[in-house]
């Protein structure tokens, strides 16, 4: 009788087990990087960010400082629902002719705002990305290749968001992105 019993209640709870839904995990999630807005602004005057709930994923400027920029950004959806974008403070300027910036890990950039030419300073704005309660994390981050930063036009590849900056010299100087994959912890 006691084996009969056992027997019964170890089948009761491997029956539960199975019919409880397993928790999400990162291998069990569809995420998608889609561009939701783009905008054209002063690059020497005009502080930008991103609208609600979206980040830098690219990034266009053809000319000088007088010249026009335009600001790429995309909302991150995981099984189809939006993240929730959390705004930071803007950063200390740089000198825009040797900036050099990388967001705190596991943030994206959400804003810049350039002041002048080269001589002049550049600041960012970062963002943490959340979805349902969870931190969502940026892994493999990476930097592209060289862009001649008065004729350019950058995008993150697919599922990937803009985490940094460098630039070197005036308008004909070098600019690289740095950039990092969306992903869930599991």
């Amino acid at each position: 009788m006691r084996k009969k019993a056992l027997s019964a209640a170890l089948t009761a709870l491997v029956a539960v087990a199975v019919a409880a839904p397993a928790p999400a995990s990162a291998a069990a999630v569809t995420i998608k990087v889609e561009r939701a807005h783009a905008e054209m602004v002063r690059e020497w005057i005009d502080p930008f960010t991103c609208p609600t709930n979206t980040v830098l994923t690219g990034r266009s400027h053809y000319g000088d400082e007088n010249a026009p920029t335009t600001y790429y950004c995309s909302f991150i959806l995981i099984d189809g629902e939006q993240a929730q974008v959390y705004l930071g403070d803007w950063t200390a300027r740089q000198k825009e002719s040797r900036a050099d910036f990388s967001a705190p890990d596991h943030h994206a950039v959400a804003g810049r705002w350039h002041e002048g030419d080269e001589n002049g300073y550049t600041r960012y704005r970062t963002a943490s990305v959340h979805w349902r309660g969870r931190q969502v994390l940026l892994a493999a981050g990476d930097i592209s290749g060289a862009h001649r930063e008065s004729s350019h036009t950058w995008h993150a590849d697919e599922n990937k968001v803009m985490t940094g900056r460098l630039h070197r010299g005036d308008e004909n100087g070098s600019t690289y992105y740095r950039f990092a994959t969306v992903t869930l912890a599991g």
